[in-house]
């Protein structure tokens, strides 16, 4: 089940006003290009297309702005259920575990993937000395 709280912020608000006027303005800006296409301008007729288009990825943008989380605000913690069916206390976010020197890599894909890293570590080593080299 989707928050309804999403739909209420002052974000979300401003988001909705936007799209409010946004698809009406790019349908009659379609009508428009469609009348100029029936008239005899054949260019016309690519921004007939277009302009459903571009209303219909307005749409895709406004669903995923009111459904993301603002860069800089708390992510919204999910309940989980217990397995006797009651509401659980939310799990915290774990982090990505990034092994260190020391830490014995799990598959042949995390091996392959530090060799790699390190060999992008060299470049980049080798990369910043040549162009200390060149200033001096």
């Amino acid at each position: 089940m989707t928050n309804r709280r999403v739909w209420f912020t002052p974000r979300a608000l401003r988001l909705h006003a936007v799209i409010l006027v946004v698809v009406p303005a790019f349908m009659a800006l379609c009508v428009w290009q469609l009348e100029r296409a029936l008239a005899g301008n054949t260019l016309s007729w690519a921004y007939v297309f277009e302009w459903p288009l571009f209303a219909g990825y307005a749409v895709y943008m406004w669903w995923r702005f009111v459904h993301e989380v603002p860069e800089g605000s708390p992510a919204p913690a999910a309940p989980t259920e217990a397995t006797d069916g009651s509401p659980a206390s939310p799990r915290p976010p774990q982090e990505a575990a990034q092994p260190d020197a020391g830490t014995p890599v799990a598959t042949a894909e995390d091996a392959e993937l530090a060799a790699y890293n390190r060999y992008l570590a060299q470049l980049a080593d080798k990369d910043r000395a040549a162009r200390h080299g060149r200033r001096h």
